[in-house]
């Protein structure tokens, strides 16, 4: 014992304070940052871990099936295409509700004379009311809600029911990604963002019985679940207005409020149309952001939110909280911390990007070329955290589609001409020349 007491008097009598205060001198105004970082990084770990950990629900349980399909003035190529692939895992019914006007959809779907498909067309009122037509005629127990431009991959439909050998289970999520993501930068990013949520947050939400949206490409519901609530679903008003998107998360915690569990399925894979355009992928994240805020802000006002497991609590609160987060650590550092020199704005810049990068790696595993684009996708995050949320939030009461209009085909950068590559439209120019020569 008294050699080590020799040895510490002997260190801290050569230790210099003045050293060891001017250190933490320059360090302590980083201090604020560190633990909002700490934080955010334990939550991302803790996340990732439990996702990592998650795993497919798999036994033989098998249900009849009734697809309700809500369109609205969908490009018929799309549409037809996408019917192809749900047709081919044989459900029992197919109940697509057509707007009155989409009469060339309609007169296509009636001449394949397949018994099992039913078009009705429908005064559209928003995706709510379609949605409610459709599953007041299904008659079948397990409810697959897909959206008109989303493929399923092969098995899907078998994947989704197997979740439902448990009475508890009322939604099944499916694992989505963007359909032709080569075709587009913004369809790229968007990819990268779908991973992000299915690959490292939702499974751990779902391992814990509490998905908070169930997203609408395809989300599969136990209709006897859906029944009592759906009038909840059709006639939501928020502050006084009816609400027109936003139905995915609201049938969510309709269901989760009714005592049921919302699951995920990483086997049941689909394909979703994206937009194309920069303008159309902001509009997009617009209408996105103004569903979340109204549909966690009446989760919280409810009491909903409160009933659900941690995991699923503290990523709710982190999403409605991100612009104040994201806004006050870019303001710190860019006001306090970081010099306004080469070498510090560059430092600032490879601190984020490989912060991102870091957050990325299970989406950068499947597409490593990706890494190209990683200034981009920094941007996009900041873009869609500050400006983007906080406009959403301002307006979040502001209702309507944004990306589909009565006087056009298909949503905005996302018809069928949009799944055109640049090759491909060159292919076509020189084919069209050859034959004007001939």
């Amino acid at each position: 014992m008294g050699t080590l007491d020799t040895q510490w008097s002997d260190w801290t009598s050569n230790l210099n304070w003045r050293d060891v205060s001017a250190f933490w001198a320059e360090l302590s105004p980083y201090f604020p940052v560190a633990v909002a970082g700490a934080i955010v990084w334990g939550l991302w770990l803790y996340r990732f871990i439990l996702s990592r950990r998650a795993k497919p629900i798999v036994t033989d349980y098998r249900a009849t099936t009734s697809v309700v399909v809500p369109s609205f003035h969908e490009d018929p190529d799309i549409l037809m295409s996408a019917l192809e692939s749900w047709l081919s895992q044989r459900p029992d019914e197919i109940i697509i509700v057509l707007d009155v006007e989409d009469l060339d959809a309609y007169a296509r779907i009636e001449a394949l004379h397949d018994p099992t498909i039913k078009p009705i067309l429908f005064h559209h009122v928003g995706k709510r009311s379609a949605l409610g037509a459709g599953i007041r005629l299904a008659k079948y127990d397990i409810l697959v809600l897909t959206d008109s431009d989303t493929w399923w991959q092969p098995d899907l439909l078998q994947n989704v029911q197997m979740p439902f050998i448990d009475p508890l289970v009322g939604a099944v999520g499916t694992h989505q990604t963007v359909y032709k993501r080569e075709t587009s930068v913004w369809r790229r990013i968007a990819d990268w963002l779908v991973n992000i949520r299915y690959l490292d947050y939702v499974p751990a939400m779902g391992a814990a019985g509490a998905v908070p949206c169930v997203s609408g490409r395809t989300a599969v519901y136990r209709r006897s679940a859906v029944l009592p609530v759906l009038e909840h679903l059709e006639n939501e008003y928020f502050l006084g207005k009816r609400c027109i998107s936003g139905d995915d998360g609201r049938l969510t915690w309709l269901v989760l409020a009714s005592g049921y569990k919302t699951v995920h399925q990483s086997t049941a894979r689909a394909l979703s149309m994206f937009p194309s355009s920069f303008r159309a992928f902001v509009r997009q994240r617009v209408r996105w952001s103004r569903n979340s805020y109204r549909c966690y802000l009446t989760a919280i006002g409810t009491g909903w939110l409160w009933r659900v497991p941690f995991i699923t609590k503290i990523t709710v609160l982190q999403i409605l909280l991100t612009p104040l987060t994201m806004g006050l650590t870019m303001f710190y550092l860019i006001f306090y911390r970081v010099d306004v020199t080469v070498l510090g704005v560059s430092a600032a810049l490879c601190w984020l990007l490989l912060g991102r990068g870091i957050r990325g790696i299970s989406h950068l595993r499947r597409h490593p070329r990706d890494i190209l684009i990683l200034p981009v996708l920094a941007f996009t995050v900041i873009l869609v955290a500050l400006p983007i949320k906080l406009y959403a939030f301002f307006t979040m009461n502001k209702q309507g589609w944004l990306t589909r209009h009565a006087d056009q085909t298909g949503g905005d950068g996302q018809n069928a001409v949009s799944l055109k590559t640049k090759a491909d439209t060159a292919a076509h120019s020189a084919d069209g020349a050859r034959g004007a020569i001939v």
